[in-house]
């Protein structure tokens, strides 16, 4: 199975344990291609290269096209700063590039309160996996 992984730069390593998680099972996950660039950075130094990744090197295009090759989209949504089960406006808008290409969405960690937005990520009907990573290649 192939599962394009949707996650904030921030959480880079745990990001890359779960590709492993998933490739010693016999599947491919896909995170940013530029995940491993942002391995033992601080949060200030992932925010600045993240704002160079987006604008010269097209990493919202990038991940367009894995997610259009696709089975399973996962989101990794941890805590960040003070926001339980973080989406962040890039993966919230690699969610909507899922749910137009009628993409399975699956969230690690239910739907966070965030003001604005929570309505449109229930209308995608994300399937909660509530840390089992097994439940995406089951559900």
């Amino acid at each position: 199975m192939k599962i394009a992984i949707c996650h904030s730069m921030q959480f880079a390593e745990k990001v890359k344990e779960v590709q492993e998680w998933y490739k010693e099972r016999g599947h491919e996950a896909f995170p940013s291609k530029f995940n491993d660039k942002y391995l033992g950075l601080d949060d200030e130094q992932k925010e600045k290269l993240k704002l160079e990744h987006k604008y010269n090197k097209e990493a919202i295009r990038e991940h367009w096209e894995i997610i259009q090759t696709v089975d399973k989209v996962l989101v990794l949504n941890y805590d960040r700063n003070d926001v339980k089960n973080y989406i962040g406006g890039n993966s919230f808008l690699e969610m909507g590039f899922a749910y137009i290409l009628h993409k399975p969405i699956y969230l690690l960690n239910p739907i966070p309160e965030i003001p604005y937005y929570k309505t449109e990520i229930i209308a995608m009907k994300p399937k909660i996996i509530n840390g089992d990573l097994s439940l995406v290649l089951k559900l």
